[in-house]
């Protein structure tokens, strides 16, 4: 098969399977491998031709192919030093997945011939696997990624008008019968689908990993799979199991259609770590090309730095690993015209030999760069490696995922003792963690849930993790959830606990959209999903995982819109400044202050006693806004986790008096005024606006 094809020496840029019109450049990275074979496939997966690259510059390997189009199947196998004692495992009988591929046939079908060494071997990956993987394997696809966008432009929210819904792309559409393309892109972009969103009122959707990844075979052997797709190992190509037609326009296609709805597309990615698992992991791409370049080796480099807990850690340090990552996010904001990024287990990102750094190479490199000025960046600020917790360490222009909001919203609704001045830390933007280097008050993401943990409705109805059909005897996911069930586990028909249970879910969702920072909503939540106390549910692509929208909650939805609608009328909500209660040039009153129910202000003492069990603040427009931005007078929000109290409201400016606009127990059919000493009932949210008199 080895082909006397005429190859010519091509460019050795762009990395990956470039078309011209005429043929195809083909370049690749390797810095240790000896040799560079070109395979090409037919459609039917037949290995039909052989060729070595013929040209190495610096440490790509290049070469031209004339009359090859679009559509062509490939593949590497890399020729090299097997020597895992000292990092290298090179393997010529594995076919490689190109690292740059744009698409791939399918995903990668388990058997022993996919590892590079002798599984059943005592000695293990000191061994030398000989089989030939390429039948288990996915071939890439050569493409012409060009798509005529027309007209299409990006919302380009400002972060504080945003509002994340973090979705599943098969989570969010299989459980709806009237999408067509239920589970995939398509689907995402179906009629009803956007147009539940834009009842909601968010503004940008979240989706979790959509670039090729991996089924892990011990997930397949239980009869499992990897439904969150937290193992990547294509980053340039789309995941196929979500192009219903086997098209990557499928996504672009999507994409125009939620920003002509006016909602961004930000994807989860996940760079800190590959598909391919530990040093007994498979030989799919990166290990087989070049192990020693692509991966943060140990002291003995037969094993792998493992500060993400699945194996392996990708080699940020080295140059041609951050210009991969780098040449990734560039390709799917120029090709597919995606808002923003978050970026899972970040800290990693961050981590050099000695510690995570704030000004580390990546993040000086995606500042810089003129592609991605315009993207939303989100860190996930943790992993589980030395040092790994971050929250608000990361530098400008990033975002953070605050799980300390999550955490103490929840502790405060649930009643735990001196919970009320952590809340209010978080009411506030927590600004202790994030006022600093210029950072915006926008810059926490805050959440009560997300897709990793226990769903909103959940989180009122369990006090334990039910997460035996993972098969690993409920020991996975967290068991601190700082969940409640009401008094009953599980599904229950008492009014009382459901009536208890649907104003807590209330209370949490306006605490979240109530507080200066930005909201975040899992998918699913505004209409009561559950996922039966699963609080891990990565390996259920069934009903456990999927959105129910046969039992959607509408009263709750449309207690979300209608609170998402209040944020968006509000600019006070929603600010960029952060609010540390100081007096206003423009009235000498302060942006933030903190009253007890009595009308006094709160004290020292009151912030230390432990049973009280509310927060009373006082929000205004922040100090140093400029003059042409709108100026609000002033909200009043009552945060009462506690018995129901008499509040005395603040005095109003002249002509202005406080009108009631939200209260959790009921809500306002119309805001009406209200005099000076309100009631609050018992484990309730109530907000008044300051309003013009007549």
């Amino acid at each position: 098969m080895t082909g006397n094809i005429a190859i010519r020496p091509g460019r050795p840029y762009p990395l990956g399977a470039a078309f011209d019109g005429e043929g195809v450049n083909f370049a690749v990275f390797s810095q240790n491998a000896t040799r560079m074979i070109l395979s090409l496939f037919d459609r039917g997966g037949n290995e039909y031709l052989l060729i070595d690259l013929p040209e190495r510059t610096g440490h790509i390997w290049h070469g031209w192919l004339p009359g090859i189009t679009p559509g062509q199947r490939y593949g590497f196998r890399a020729h090299g030093p097997y020597r895992p004692d000292e990092g290298h495992r090179f393997n010529p009988h594995k076919l490689l997945l190109d690292p740059y591929a744009k698409q791939l046939t399918g995903h990668p079908y388990w058997h022993d011939a996919l590892m590079g060494y002798e599984v059943k071997s005592r000695h293990q990956d000191l061994t030398y696997d000989t089989r030939d993987s390429a039948r288990y394997m996915p071939k890439c696809i050569v493409v012409d990624p060009a798509y005529s966008w027309g007209a299409e432009r990006s919302p380009e929210t400002p972060w504080t008008d945003t509002v994340i819904y973090e979705a599943h792309v098969k989570g969010l559409t299989m459980g709806r019968h009237d999408v067509e393309d239920r589970g995939t892109f398509l689907g995402l972009a179906s009629e009803p689908v956007i147009e539940h969103l834009l009842k909601l009122g968010v503004t940008a959707i979240e989706l979790l990993p959509v670039q090729a990844f991996l089924n892990d075979r011990w997930l397949i052997e239980k009869g499992l799979t990897n439904y969150w797709g937290y193992m990547t190992h294509g980053f340039f190509a789309p995941d196929p199991r979500y192009l219903r037609h086997g098209r990557i326009a499928e996504l672009q296609q999507t994409v125009a259609r939620l920003h002509a709805a006016g909602i961004e597309v930000i994807l989860d990615v996940v760079y800190n770590h590959t598909s391919e698992g530990s040093h007994l992991g498979p030989t799919l791409s990166f290990r087989g090309l070049d192990n020693a370049s692509y991966y943060r080796l140990a002291e003995t480099p037969r094993y792998y730095i493992n500060d993400t807990g699945t194996g392996n850690t990708l080699n940020m340090d080295h140059p041609q690993v951050m210009r991969m990552v780098m040449d990734s996010l560039r390709y799917w904001v120029e090709t597919f015209h995606v808002d923003g990024f978050r970026f899972d287990l970040a800290t990693t990102l961050g981590r050099l030999n000695d510690g995570f750094h704030r000004d580390a190479p990546f993040f000086q490199a995606i500042r810089q760069d003129p592609v991605l000025q315009r993207a939303k960046l989100i860190a996930e600020p943790w992993d589980v490696g030395p040092g790994g917790y971050q929250l608000g360490a990361f530098p400008n222009p990033f975002a953070e995922w605050n799980d300390k909001f999550r955490d103490q919203v929840r502790r405060f609704w649930k009643g735990e003792a001196g919970m009320h001045r952590k809340l209010s830390t978080r009411l506030a933007g927590s600004a202790q963690r994030f006022d600093h280097d210029s950072r915006p008050a926008t810059a926490s993401v805050n959440f009560v849930t997300a897709h990793d943990g226990f769903t909103l409705a959940d989180v009122v109805s369990y006090n334990e993790k039910h997460n035996e059909a993972n098969g690993e005897d409920n020991r996975d996911g967290h068991s601190d959830n700082a969940s409640d069930n009401m008094g009953v586990e599980g599904p229950t028909t008492d009014h009382a606990i459901l009536a208890a249970r649907a104003l807590r879910r209330r209370n949490m969702m306006a605490t979240l959209l109530l507080s200066q920072g930005t909201p975040m909503i899992l998918g699913g939540d505004e209409i009561g999903n559950s996922q039966s106390g699963n609080n891990n549910a990565y390996a259920q692509d069934n009903p456990t995982g999927w959105i129910d929208w046969d039992n959607a909650d509408e009263e709750f939805l449309d207690f979300c819109a209608t609170m998402i609608r209040f944020r968006r009328e509000h600019p006070v909500l929603r600010q960029k400044r952060f609010l540390h209660s100081m007096a206003r040039l423009v009235d000498g009153k302060p942006d933030l202050f903190w009253w007890r129910a009595d009308g006094r202000p709160m004290t020292d003492a009151d912030w230390s006693n432990p049973d009280l069990r509310y927060v009373c603040a006082e929000i205004r427009t922040a100090r140093g806004t400029p003059e042409y931005a709108v100026l609000e007078y002033g909200i009043f929000a009552v945060f009462n986790a506690g018995a129901g109290l008499f509040v005395t409201l603040p005095d109003p400016s002249r002509n202005r008096h406080w009108v009631r606009h939200v209260d959790t127990v009921q809500m306002p059919r119309v805001p009406r005024p209200v005099g000076r000493r309100i009631r609050v009932a018992a484990n309730s949210v109530a907000v008044l606006v300051q309003e013009a008199q007549g």
